[in-house]
């Protein structure tokens, strides 16, 4: 009887607070879910994070010192990620960031590949930009993470000092132009000795990670990993 009261009265509750699936739009999911079991269990898993030398880890090589990489899932058009990640940047669902930074600190706390991990810093946004959007997507991931996988989160040891465009419509070396010199460290102290994971929703070419890496790892003593929620395939 109870059960038939609760299963009526979410049903009520629907017709004039509807709560739908992110990822295919159904209503058939519990109330403080984000995906329905079925896209939930249809979320492109890459295993990066078990993986070494694994394709995230090969952007880098050559260009900066990563200790470990990987990203949780793999990024496509019109995919179930990719409508997270537009309700994250693009209409202030701050609740699907988090959600897949759970994900994400998930899959880092099941692997020994990142435990000397000492501090999380996600990727600064420009100042105004944060100002626009009202948050940094990038920490909203790392607060995710930090929920499954205890590590404190350092949010103005590094800053974004230059306004770029956007980097998406742009090739490989058209993006690497784009992010040169846009970062600076504000703390190194914060920093120093640290072993620290840089984190951001997607890579693809990984130009802004390298260009935030870059003044990271000339603070003495400093070992850089980097986790991104998605990996994009060129």
């Amino acid at each position: 009887m109870l059960k038939t009261f609760t299963s009526a009265l979410r049903d009520f509750s629907h017709l004039f607070f509807p709560h739908n699936c992110l990822g295919c739009g159904t209503d058939v999911l519990d109330n403080d879910a984000v995906l329905c079991l079925q896209c939930f269990s249809n979320l492109p898993v890459t295993g990066f994070m078990q993986q070494p030398n694994n394709p995230v880890e090969k952007i880098f090589y050559g260009r900066i010192s990563v200790q470990s990489a990987g990203s949780a899932f793999y990024f496509t058009k019109e995919s179930v990620i990719q409508n997270l990640m537009v309700e994250l940047k693009y209409r202030g669902n701050k609740h699907a960031g988090n959600y897949i930074g759970r994900l994400l600190g998930m899959q880092l706390a099941e692997t020994t590949r990142f435990d000397t991990v000492d501090v999380i810093v996600p990727l600064p946004l420009n100042a105004k930009k944060e100002k626009k959007r009202g948050y940094n997507q990038a920490q909203v991931i790392a607060e995710g993470i930090q929920a499954e996988w205890n590590k404190p989160i350092l949010n103005n040891s590094v800053a974004r000092k230059l306004f770029t465009n956007t980097q998406t419509q742009k090739g490989r070396i058209e993006r690497w132009q784009n992010m040169q010199d846009v970062f600076e460290v504000k703390d190194s102290e914060a920093l120093e000795g640290r072993h620290i994971l840089l984190v951001d929703d997607v890579v693809t070419t990984g130009a802004s990670l390298e260009a935030c890496a870059a003044p990271i790892l000339q603070v003495p003593g400093t070992i850089l990993s980097i986790a991104t929620v998605a990996y994009t395939i060129l």
